[in-house]
Order: C-alpha cells, then structure tokens, then sequence
C-alpha cells in the first residue's frame, strides 16, 4: 500500500486530491458472470443433462454453455457439502461436518465455518464482481438464526451484497420462511394467486442482475442459485405434477 499521491498546498487551488485508496476494486477486462447451480436432494442421474428421464431444456442449455460439475464428494446432509463447494475446504475443517442446526462445542462439528476460510463470494467480491446469494444457505449454527443473533454468518456476512431465500434446511415451498438480506418478509403473493417458492426465487436472481446491470453493464456478477426443489417437502406446482405422475 502506497502513501498519499496527492497534494497538500496552503492554497486549496493547488491542492490535488488522491482518491485512489477509495476506489472500488475493478474486476478484469471480460471477466466472466459466474452463475452457480446447486440442486438439492436430486440424484446424479435425475435430470436429463445426465441421462436422466426428468427433461430439464433450460438447465440443459445452461449446462451446454458452462460447466458440469461432475466429480465432486457430496456428503448424505446438506451443509457440510455445501460449505465444501463455496470454499474449497473438507467440511471437517470447516467446522460443518454435520447440519448446522446440529452444532456442538466439538471441534469439527461447531457448525462455525472459519472467517479465515474464504468463500468465493468474498475472493470475488475483492475481484470487482457483485455477489447474490438466492434460495437455501443452511450454512448459519441453529441458534444464530433469529433476529435477535449475531449475523456474521448469515450470506451478507459472508461475502454476498445480496440475499433473498431461507437461512435453514428447507421451506415451504407455498408459505416460505423468507429472508431478504438481513430481515424477514412474508411471500409477494399466495398460492391462490400462483405463488411458488421456485419460480421467486428465479425472479429474484434476475431481478438482481438486472438491478447492477442497468447502472454498469460491464460489471461481472457471481450468482450462487440453491433452490428449494429437490429437498423436502416435496411441493411441486400441479402442472409437473400431472407430468410425470404414474
């Protein structure tokens, strides 16, 4: 870090400012938009990316454009993988390797993950990308989340400007426990109205890239997108129902 390059004269017209401690961290020429997909509960070969029955043609062109992510250790609960996929470390060292509503003094298992154990958000974030985090996080100890509680680990604490989902393991998929940012809300509509949890969640990632885009449209954004489909409860709108009941 470098000291003060302006000027400081006794007369303010020959003075010169230095702004360059305060600018913003500017990401690289064509750095790409990163959108991260995480689906819940769902086995590898469900969908038809990977062969399976389930046909998915927008997921399929998102994977055909990206990347498949194909060799990765998923553990049998959600939080210890999913601290492993935002940060790179075994869940174990992540203090996570359990569900974070299981926490425990126990070292391994405090469901704490290490501030000093980097997400991607944060890494990204100091790269000049905005950072949305959507959908389920289940990465906050059971008794952190509540208005009330510390909120260092909840996603804005952990490197995303930006959240709209669920801070636990699953939701309602027609009433949902909503959080947006740091504060909860009730659902913009009811189910009688046509209100699902998947198709909000989907308005809401667009609704943010949208929201940066129209101010700086050269700016990169990284969207990690977890819905709630997949996991329980299993709540799927009557039109998918119809599709593939027996």
């Amino acid at each position: 870090m470098t000291g003060f390059q302006g000027k400081v004269a006794t007369d303010v017209r020959d003075s010169q400012p230095d702004w360059t401690p305060f600018l913003a961290p500017k990401a690289r020429e064509g750095a790409p938009n990163v959108l991260m997909l995480v689906w819940d509960d769902l086995g590898f070969s469900t969908m038809d990316i990977f062969g399976g029955p389930i046909e998915t043609p927008n997921m399929r062109r998102i994977a055909e454009m990206g990347v498949k992510y194909s060799n990765f250790h998923t553990t049998a609960l959600c939080s210890p993988t999913r601290s492993s996929l935002l940060n790179g470390r075994n869940a174990t060292s992540n203090g996570m390797a359990t569900i974070a509503e299981f926490s425990s003094g126990f070292p391994g298992i405090s469901t704490r993950i290490p501030f000093e154990n980097g997400f991607i958000s944060e890494v990204l974030a100091e790269q000049g990308y905005n950072t949305y985090c959507v959908g389920k996080w289940h990465l906050t100890p059971g008794e952190e989340v509540n208005m009330a509680a510390y909120k260092g680990r909840w996603p804005l604490g952990r490197g995303f400007e930006r959240f709209y989902g669920y801070l636990g393991g699953e939701s309602n998929s027609w009433y949902p426990d909503l959080i947006y940012d740091n504060h909860p809300i009730d659902a913009p509509a009811t189910p009688e109205e046509g209100y699902h949890l998947s198709k909000d969640l989907s308005d809401k990632a667009i609704e943010f890239i949208s929201d940066a885009h129209q101010v700086d449209p050269e700016k990169p954004f990284f969207l990690y997108l977890a819905p709630q489909a997949g996991h329980a409860p299993h709540q799927a709108p009557k039109e998918w129902i119809d599709k593939y009941k027996g």
